[in-house]
């Protein structure tokens, strides 16, 4: 059997990697020069399952608990760390909401920070830690992933090509193109994150931060030899390439307020690109006929590809259903194990 990944993004690698595991011949076919040059090359990398129950679905933080796996302990790209999650001593209702909405977490005073991160100490009174979360650079980790998957004997890396020009006629096309596959999939939209990557002497982090504020809440992610990236936009707009101004001015001060030596780092890059959506911002499989479509990703590439790319590669070989990514009924997914959203939702708004 022969199966087609086209794209080498997040979600493409990890789909190949699933499907050459089961014997699957793979051909993965890529237009960029390399891997990851689309907008798996400015995600954050948290693998924060937990954390991300404060705005997602339960589906998402079911679903991405296999990546903690994956990441670390089948790959040993991922480091866990835990996510350190904090708010302004005026903004601490902020805090409690988080604490409502999440789970798997411990309480931190202003002494356990400091413990934990010595360069935040005295920046912060309390804390929440979610110690089983991880974190990685998604452009090292794709480099990684995509090195593996060159030392397979039944897979082949095209790039800088066209999967119509290949003479092969594969049994299955796996599709991962994201938002370029809009004209496909009705109802699929792009969301714009915009991120910096910021260069340091004067502060160490060993696991990401996200400090909550009702208007510039951030995140702070560190890539080790003194960078960080710094991200939190959600734009709903489809403009791909452009970093505004106003962006990089409210990423620089949310991170000031984590820590002031961030106000005289450096700016080694800026960065944007959309993520891929549909209306309720939960991933699905799309199979018609022998094409399955991965898609809907939104920010959780990282954390939902894993378990995205095991499903298809089931649904390649053996003809696997999966009704909590590939039917869009809240019902099926209740089914299937995960709460229906509407329950889910207000059992996170009342702290249920």
């Amino acid at each position: 059997m022969l199966a087609r990944v086209i794209g080498a993004g997040v979600a493409g690698l990890c789909a190949a990697y699933a499907l050459a595991r089961k014997g699957v011949e793979v051909e993965i076919v890529e237009r960029e020069s390399a891997p990851g040059l689309g907008c798996s090359r400015f995600a954050g990398g948290m693998i924060a399952p937990w954390c991300e129950l404060e705005s997602a679905e339960p589906l998402v933080a079911t679903l991405g608990e296999e990546a903690l796996d994956f990441w670390s302990r089948e790959l040993g790209i991922a480091t866990i760390a835990g996510s350190l999650v904090v708010a302004p001593a005026r903004e601490r209702a902020e805090l409690a909401d988080f604490a409502r909405r999440t789970r798997n977490f411990d309480s931190l005073d202003a002494k356990d920070i400091a413990a934990l991160e010595p360069d935040l100490a005295g920046r912060f009174d309390a804390a929440l830690f979610f110690p089983q979360e991880a974190h990685l650079d998604p452009r090292a980790a794709l480099i990684a992933l995509t090195g593996r998957l060159a030392q397979l004997p039944n897979v082949t890396l095209h790039f800088q090509q066209d999967a119509d020009t290949l003479a092969t006629i594969p049994d299955w096309i796996i599709d991962c193109r994201g938002f370029a596959a809009r004209d496909a999939l009705a109802g699929l939209r792009g969301v714009k994150g915009e991120m910096l990557i910021l260069r340091s002497d004067e502060i160490s982090l060993a696991r990401p931060v996200r400090m909550l504020h009702p208007r510039r809440p951030v995140y702070v992610v560190p890539r080790g030899a003194g960078l960080f990236m710094i991200g939190a936009t959600m734009i709903e707009n489809e403009e791909r390439a452009r970093v505004t101004a106003r962006s990089v001015v409210e990423l620089v001060n949310s991170a000031f307020a984590v820590h002031p030596a961030f106000a005289e780092a450096e700016i080694v890059e800026t960065g944007s690109d959309l993520r891929p959506a549909f209306a309720n911002n939960l991933p699905r499989l799309l199979k018609r006929g022998h094409t399955l479509y991965i898609n809907g990703l939104y920010r959780h590439g990282f954390l939902l590809a894993p378990a995205l790319a095991r499903r298809a590669a089931e649904v390649v070989v053996n003809d696997a259903y999966f009704p909590e990514v590939m039917d869009a009924d809240s019902d099926q997914r209740a089914a299937a194990g995960c709460e229906r959203d509407d329950v889910a939702n207000a059992a996170g708004r009342t702290g249920v």
